[in-house]
C-alpha cells in the first residue's frame, strides 16, 4: 500500500472507530465561583503560547495531507474554517510531500486559503534538519510539530522499527530552526520522565497528545490480518498527562498544549485549568466537516468559543492565564493516578 493510500485509510478508520468508553476529562471538575465580576461581552480568549500570539487557544490539530485530491479538499475546508474563526491549524505529517513533490499541493493549500493564519508544519521524529526545514518552508509555517508515534509505527504493518536516532534528530532540528518546535504525541500521552528528557534537549513547546481521542493503535490494528488488540487502550489520558507534566514544564519555561479527547469548550477549559496554554481538536472537527459541511464546522468552532467563555465567566477568569489558576477537583482513575504519581 502506498503512503497516499495509507493516509486515506487512516481517515476512513478515524471517522468510524469508537472512542474510549470513559473520557478522563469527566474525572475533572473546575470549582464553580458564584460571585463573578465580569461582563461576558468583554471576555476575550486571545493570548500567547510562548512567542506565538493566538486569537484563540483552540486550534485544528494535525490530521491529514499527502493523500491526493481527497486530502487536499479536506485541508482546504479546514483552512477555510480556521481562517473564518481565527484559530490556528496544524497539518498532518508532511513526509509524503518531502519525498514526493506531487503531494505538496494537499498541504500548501492550507497557507493559500489562510495566508495570515497561525499554521503548524508537521514531520515525524525520523526527519532530518533539512527535511524539517523543507516542511516549514512548504507552508511558510509559524511553528513545526514533531510527532512521536512509536506504538503506531510498531503496530503499522509497514511502520518503522528503529528509533535509535530520534533524540539526536530532535535536538538537531531544535538547534537549526528559526521557528518554535512543538513535540507532539499522537494519542499516547507524555510522561514526566519523557518531558524531562525533552527539556534537557532544549524543547520548549510540548503537546501531550494524550489517550482519549483518535486511537491510532485501533486504526492500525484494523489494517492488520492479526491485530495487536491488547494495546488498544495503551497510553496516558490527556488530563493525566497534563497533570504529570505541568509543574516540570512551568519550572523549565516550557509551553504546554493539551490535545486528545477534547470534545467541547468545557473540556478545553479543563485543559487550560490543568496547565495548558492552548488545546487542539482533530477527529471531532473532521467528523463534523465530513458529515455536515463547512458551515456547520464554523458554527461548531464558534460554539466551542462560547462554551469556553461561559467557563471563564463561571470561574471569574478575566483571561486565559487566570483560568489556569482555577481550583480543580479530581475523581476516579485520574485521582488514583494523581495520588500515586504526582502528590
Amino acid at each position: 500500500m502506498s503512503r497516499a493510500e495509507r493516509k486515506l485509510d487512516h481517515i476512513r478508520h478515524a471517522l468510524t472507530h469508537e472512542r474510549d468508553y470513559h473520557n478522563h476529562f469527566d474525572d475533572v471538575e473546575i470549582v464553580h465561583q458564584s460571585l463573578t465580576q465580569l461582563n461576558f461581552d468583554e471576555i476575550h480568549v486571545s493570548g500567547n503560547v510562548g512567542e506565538l500570539e493566538i486569537s484563540s487557544p483552540l486550534f485544528v490539530n494535525a490530521m491529514t495531507g499527502g493523500g491526493g485530491n481527497e486530502t487536499l479538499k479536506i485541508n482546504e475546508a479546514l483552512a477555510d474554517a480556521a481562517s473564518h474563526t481565527g484559530i490556528g491549524m496544524a497539518v498532518g505529517s508532511q513526509m509524503s510531500a518531502i519525498k514526493d513533490r506531487s503531494e505538496r499541493p494537499s498541504y500548501q493549500i492550507v497557507r493559500k486559503r489562510n495566508p495570515n493564519g497561525i499554521i503548524f508544519a508537521n514531520v515525524g521524529s525520523e526527519a532530518s534538519p533539512d527535511q524539517a526545514q523543507t516542511a516549514i518552508d512548504m507552508l511558510e509555517a509559524n511553528a513545526l510539530q514533531i510527532h512521536l508515534n512509536t506504538l503506531q509505527e510498531l503496530i503499522m504493518p509497514e511502520g518503522d522499527r528503529d528509533f535509535t536516532h530520534r533524540l539526536k534528530n530532535i535536538e538537531q532540528i531544535i538547534h537549526n530552526s528559526e521557528v518554535p518546535i512543538i513535540i507532539k504525541e499522537v494519542g499516547y500521552g507524555l510522561s514526566k520522565e519523557t518531558v524531562q528528557t525533552l527539556t534537557n534537549l532544549g524543547v520548549r513547546y510540548i503537546d501531550v497528545g494524550g489517550r482519549g481521542g483518535t486511537n491510532f493503535s485501533m486504526i492500525e490494528n484494523m489494517r492488520r490480518e492479526k491485530p495487536f488488540a491488547s494495546f488498544n487502550n495503551w497510553g496516558i489520558p490527556t488530563p493525566v498527562s497534563l497533570l504529570e507534566t505541568r509543574e516540570l514544564c512551568k519550572n523549565h519555561g516550557v509551553h504546554l498544549i493539551g490535545s486528545g479527547g477534547i470534545r467541547h469548550g468545557l473540556d478545553g477549559a479543563k485543559a487550560l485549568a490543568l496547565g495548558a496554554s492552548a488545546f487542539g481538536m482533530a477527529g471531532g472537527l473532521l467528523k463534523i466537516l465530513i458529515n455536515h459541511g463547512l458551515d456547520e464546522l464554523v458554527a461548531e468552532i464558534d460554539h466551542i468559543h462560547h462554551e469556553l467563555k461561559i467557563a471563564m465567566m463561571l470561574t471569574n477568569s478575566r483571561s486565559l492565564e487566570s483560568l489556569k489558576e482555577s481550583p480543580v477537583v479530581y475523581y476516579g482513575k485520574t485521582r488514583e493516578w494523581v495520588e500515586q504519581r504526582i502528590q
